[in-house]
Formats: C-alpha cells, sequence, structure tokens
C-alpha cells in the first residue's frame, strides 16, 4: 500500500510539475538560509577531538592579585605563569602533559630558490603534544623526551611547510634554519584541519594550526617572547627576559590527559597542594580556584560559540518556518482542485488515513528535492564565507557542510515539508465523496 500510495503522489507532481516546483524553491530557499548559518555555529560548537576529548584536560590556577579577581566573568585567568608550568609539570599523574606558547621567527627555506625566508607562527610545546592531540604523522614522528631535555635542535613542521620548504618530499633528517640555527626536521604533519584551535583557545580560534613546533625549553637560549595574549598583575622582580621567568605573568597554555575519574580527582587534590604550597611563599593569597576543564568545558568558559552564530541561527529557522507557512496556500489551492478525483477514490473504498498519507508523501518528496537544492546552495554559500576567513585568519577550510549539516538540511526539509502540507492533507483528506459524485 505504501509503494501505491508513493507512485500516486509521484504521479501528481509530474502532473503538477511547476507548482511542485515553486513549492520545492521555496523550501530550498529556507533550507538553504538555515543551512547556512547552522553550520557555521555547528563549526564552532562541534567536538574537535571525537572520542578522546573528555580524557583531555586544560588546566587554570588562580595566582591573581589577591586584592582584585581577574577582570571579566570567566574566573582565574585563562593561562598559567611559567614558574606554575614548571612545578606542576612534575607531577607524575598526567599520562601526558604539555605546557605551550606560540611566537614567531623567520624560517630560511633551504635554497633561496625557493624564495624569500618569512615569519612564521612557531609552537614551542613538550613531545607529550602530539601524542596528546592525536596529531597525525605523514613522514618521521614527534621528538622524544630526551630532546626536550637538551633541548636538541629538532623540529616538527607541517605538510604545507613541508611543500614549500622542501617540494613535498620525506624531510626527515633534512635541516632547516630558523633564526641563526638550524634544526633537523624529525617529522611531518599529514593533512590536520582541527575545527577550532582548541589547543590554544586564548586568540584567534579560527587560526590555522601552526606551521612549525619545536621543543619548549629552546624559549631560554633563543629568549623567546610570546606572540600570543600574556596577563599580569604586578611588574617583574628583575628587568629584561629572566625577569619573566619568576613573573606573575601569565602566558602559558597547560595541558593534560587523565584517562580515568580516578587520575582527575588525584590531580585535583595535586593542584590544590600545590597551590597551598605557593601561598606559604606569598603567593596564591587568593580563595582556591584551580580549574581542570575538558575541551568543551573550556570552550563554554571562553565562549568560543558566537552570541551571533546562534542569534543568527535561531533568526534562519524561524524564516525556514515563515517559508513553509507561505506554502500552505499553494498546496491547499493544489490538493483541493483535484476534490473529483479524490471523491472517486473514497467511493472506491480509499480511506481518509489513504488520502492523507497520499498528500503528505508528496509534500515530502518535493520537500526532499527543495532540501537537496537548499543543500548545494548552503554549500555555495559557506564557500562564500570561508574566503572571508581566508582573507582575515589564512585558513578557508574552517567552514564545513559535513555529515551532520547534511543530516540537518534533510530533517530541516522534511520538516518544513510537514508544516506546509499537514492543514492541506487534513482539509483534502475529509472531502464527501457524494458531494463530487453528484457532479460527475
Amino acid at each position: 500500500m505504501f509503494a501505491y500510495q508513493l507512485r500516486i503522489a509521484w504521479k501528481s507532481i509530474r502532473r503538477n510539475l511547476g507548482h511542485s516546483l515553486i513549492v520545492a524553491g521555496g523550501i530550498a530557499l529556507g533550507v538553504a538560509v538555515s543551512t547556512l548559518f547552522a553550520t557555521v555555529r555547528h563549526s564552532y560548537a562541534k567536538d574537535p577531538l571525537p572520542g578522546k576529548s573528555d580524557s583531555l584536560f586544560y588546566v587554570r590556577l588562580d595566582s591573581w592579585d589577591p586584592h582584585q579577581s581577574y577582570p571579566g566573568d570567566i574566573g582565574p585567568p585563562p593561562q598559567i605563569t611559567y614558574q606554575d608550568m614548571a612545578g606542576i609539570m612534575r607531577s607524575d599523574i598526567p599520562t601526558h602533559q604539555s605546557g605551550m606558547f606560540k611566537t614567531s621567527l623567520y624560517v630560511f627555506p633551504p635554497d633561496a630558490s625557493r624564495g624569500r625566508p618569512e615569519l612564521e607562527q612557531i609552537r614551542l610545546c613538550f613531545s607529550d603534544f602530539f601524542a596528546m592531540f592525536d596529531v597525525p604523522f605523514r613522514y618521521g614522528g614527534a621528538w622524544d623526551r630526551k630532546a626536550d631535555a637538551g633541548p636538541e635542535s629538532v623540529v616538527v613542521i607541517s605538510e604545507e611547510m613541508n611543500d614549500r620548504l622542501f617540494g613535498g618530499e620525506n624531510s626527515v633528517g633534512k635541516s632547516v634554519r630558523i633564526q641563526d640555527r638550524q634544526f633537523r626536521v624529525v617529522g611531518v604533519l599529514d593533512h590536520w584541519r582541527p575545527g577550532v584551535k582548541f589547543y590554544d583557545l586564548t586568540q584567534f580560534q579560527v587560526q590555522a594550526v601552526e606551521p612549525v613546533y619545536m621543543p619548549f625549553n629552546w624559549v631560554r637560549p633563543m629568549e623567546l617572547r610570546t606572540a600570543g595574549n600574556s596577563d599580569g598583575w604586578k611588574s617583574p622582580s628583575q628587568f629584561g627576559f629572566a625577569g619573566i621567568f619568576g613573573s606573575e605573568t601569565a602566558w602559558i597554555q597547560m595541558w593534560v590527559e587523565l584517562p580515568t575519574a580516578d587520575h582527575l580527582a588525584r590531580y585535583r587534590a595535586f593542584l590544590d597542594a600545590y597551590a597551598l604550597e605557593q601561598r606559604k611563599a606569598g603567593r596564591f593569597q587568593r580563595p582556591l580556584d584551580n580549574r581542570v576543564r575538558t575541551i568543551s568545558q573550556v570552550m563554554a568558559d571562553f565562549k568560543i560559540v558566537p552570541e551571533e552564530a546562534t542569534a543568527t541561527m535561531m533568526v534562519s529557522l524561524l524564516f525556514l518556518l515563515i517559508c513553509s507557512l507561505n506554502l500552505i496556500g499553494l498546496l491547499l489551492g493544489k490538493f483541493l482542485a483535484r476534490g473529483a478525483e479524490i471523491g472517486v477514490r473514497r467511493a472506491m473504498g480509499a480511506r481518509r488515513l489513504d488520502v492523507f498519507v497520499q498528500h503528505i508523501l508528496e509534500c515530502e518528496l518535493v520537500a526532499l528535492a527543495g532540501g537537496a537544492v537548499g543543500l548545494l546552495l548552503a554549500a555555495g554559500g559557506v564557500e562564500l564565507v570561508n574566503l572571508w576567513t581566508k582573507t582575515m585568519f589564512q585558513r578557508s577550510d574552517f567552514f564545513q557542510v559535513d555529515w551532520a549539516m547534511a543530516g540537518f538540511a534533510t530533517s530541516a526539509a522534511l520538516v518544513a515539508g510537514l508544516i506546509a502540507g499537514l492543514y492541506p492533507a487534513l482539509r483534502v483528506c475529509r472531502i464527501a465523496p457524494a458531494v463530487h459524485l453528484k457532479t460527475q
């Protein structure tokens, strides 16, 4: 019976093709707009590391001014100081841990024919960074912890940097000059495009990942300063670069991997004990507020999903609703115009339910066609938005119409078709057969 009703619905669509195209176009417009803005919000809000994000934690410590809280409503400072990073990394509770920050350094091509040296974003981190965040490698791999301690002159470069410096070939073992030092390439990243830059949410979360990674402990020999945000509430006790390391300036992001609830509980206790120990030395005079938060929690803390994205998505859903409501009159006129045909079907034994299902199926088939067109239009709109992000953040792949958004577009189209066709289908299935039989 369902197949028969589906065939009747399809024949009705073909018989009134122009009318059906108008209905499909209205739904396509609503689906395109709603899917576009839903994709924008989804790109910010989706889990950047599925399957592992619940075991990775961002660490924040309240070492701020005893007399006033950190500005804003986010709690303790979003980053930690160098001395606190060095102190808490002595813990053996995390399976992986890494303090990190970014700087800007000149990278020289090995051959002058490949271009001039360019100022690049460099991430200084520990070797655990790559295992902790499941960073994929095309060639080679991460450096080891011995290289962290040295530090050894090793780097990991991105796929794009490898293409630019070495023509895309396996560059493991080759040298690249950074500032006035030579570094040996130990690994080349594979295609790595996380959504938001989740491991550093303090600045430009849409920005692409860094093209070069080097051991954190090069910070002292090369006197490297952060190219990201930094916060402090009092001046360093020493002048110059050396004063940064013992100061209350927070400029380091700290991540740990804690695979079980027991690890998390023990690590929280460790941080509290560390803060109380620092309090005896005159620091951490504020009430204890050590935060160990998952990726999704810290994204919520830092309000990574723009309020504007949520608001525009809600408005776009209202626009889809308006498109659906405006189609009710068209469908009602179309369905009532075939009243004689329906009367004959009813007289021959068709139930009201059969008539209702046939017309709802017709609406949903048209809606699916409109949804497919709307999805294509939304994908085109997303590409235009990506052109803007390429101009602003040197990244052209942040917004993506993935399978989740394809499912959203399909669901939105079906709901729109149901809203548009529900009342007309209810009206037409109540037509009395006798009224039309008398006129035949």
